[in-house]
């Protein structure tokens, strides 16, 4: 999902583990996933399933699935995929990995299932945690640049390398100075990058349930086929906001108390997953002038259906597009694809209008 993969890799080897890194997404992932598991279960549930045979039949014997609680239904699904597993025949230990907002204690415990008792003394667990933390945040950083630079790139391409080897150096920093190093390193490699500030570009806002906004599988690589056609992109769901503690969001920039304030003229409780953040986000984008923003959702996913019924209101009330995208295993590349060219076509035409409607007002005055 997104830098995950970065990210296990480093604490892999931080405390020393020996992992399967799972395939990278496939068409044959999802057809085993949504082969065995609940028809109406999201889209995740079964990209995940599909991940652990994929990683069950590689070698694996321990499974790692994260917790939860509240509305949405992510908290169960550890259970459930241990269930539709162990009726296919397969034999595993599945640690879950219960957020420090759930409990300490059921925190602590599942990382000490994953490191072993002997490594998993408190101070140790604290320092080399704080250290990833740190990583997680430049990875998602650079990440940002690149969806805010590929819009406006001079010389295609220059992005992407710039992205390539700024992972390559944060990969290799451990310590904490060599990860303030990597990531001064990969800001001066962004700052490089030739721009083209005569072209004009528009602005994105993109919203919606966690696994399909970050993984580029399940969203069509949807920054890159935006940045082609010169719109910036940002997005309000990140990895190291969601882990980082007491809600600040480093890399969105809004703290959770900011998105509840934005969202409480349109939804005043949390709903579960990101459902809240995607009606606060929006509010946000639409505050700052962005041109439209796309609301990502799996098909069947609780939160963000609720978020969707909710954000025709921010539309039409912030005077923004809005378009929502159900995803699941029957998803084509053309037909979202072309939806997005009629909302780029869209938003084109009210800037065009907005600069009329400027031009004649300044000559009026």
């Amino acid at each position: 999902m997104g830098n995950l993969p970065f990210i296990v890799e480093d604490l892999a080897h931080r405390f020393d583990i020996d992992y399967i890194e799972p395939p990278v997404f496939s068409e044959e992932t999802v057809r085993i996933g949504a082969s065995l598991a609940p028809e109406f279960a999201c889209l995740p549930l079964k990209a995940v399933v599909g991940t652990f045979v994929q990683a069950l039949e590689a070698g694996a014997d321990t499974l790692l699935m994260g917790g939860g609680s509240g509305p949405c239904r992510f908290g169960y699904y550890a259970e459930l995929q241990r269930r539709i597993l162990e009726k296919e025949g397969y034999r595993f230990n599945l640690i879950v990995l219960d957020p420090p907002s759930t409990s300490l204690k059921a925190a602590y415990s599942g990382l000490r299932g994953i490191v072993g008792p002997d490594v998993a003394r408190l101070g140790t667990l604290v320092r080399e945690l704080k250290r990833a933390l740190a990583k997680v945040v430049v990875f998602d950083e650079i990440e940002k640049w690149v969806l805010a630079l590929k819009g406006r790139e001079a010389e295609e391409g220059s992005v992407a390398r710039a992205a390539e080897e700024a992972r390559q150096v944060t990969s290799a920093a451990f310590t904490g100075k060599e990860i303030r190093r990597a990531r001064r390193e990969a800001q001066l490699l962004f700052e490089e990058v030739p721009l083209d500030d005569n072209r004009q570009h528009m602005r994105f806002g993109l919203v919606g349930e966690i696994f399909v906004v970050l993984e580029p599988y399940f969203n069509f690589d949807i920054g890159n086929w935006l940045g082609k056609r010169g719109v910036v992109v940002e997005r309000c769901v990140h990895i190291a906001d969601t882990v980082y503690p007491g809600g600040r969001n480093p890399i969105f920039g809004y703290s959770d108390r900011q998105v509840a304030r934005a969202a409480s003229p349109y939804l005043t409780h949390e709903v579960g997953g990101d459902g809240l953040l995607s009606v606060g986000a929006t509010a946000i984008f639409a505050s700052r002038g962005f041109d439209a923003v796309i609301h990502f959702l799996p098909f069947t996913c609780m939160p963000e259906v609720i978020a969707k019924s909710v954000l025709f209101r921010v539309s039409e009330e912030m005077g923004i597009p809005v378009l929502s995208l159900t995803i699941d295993e029957q998803t084509g590349r053309a037909g979202i694809e072309t939806r997005m060219e009629a909302l780029l076509d869209l938003a084109r035409s009210r800037r065009r209008r907005a600069c009329r409607e400027v031009a004649g007002l300044s000559v009026a005055t």
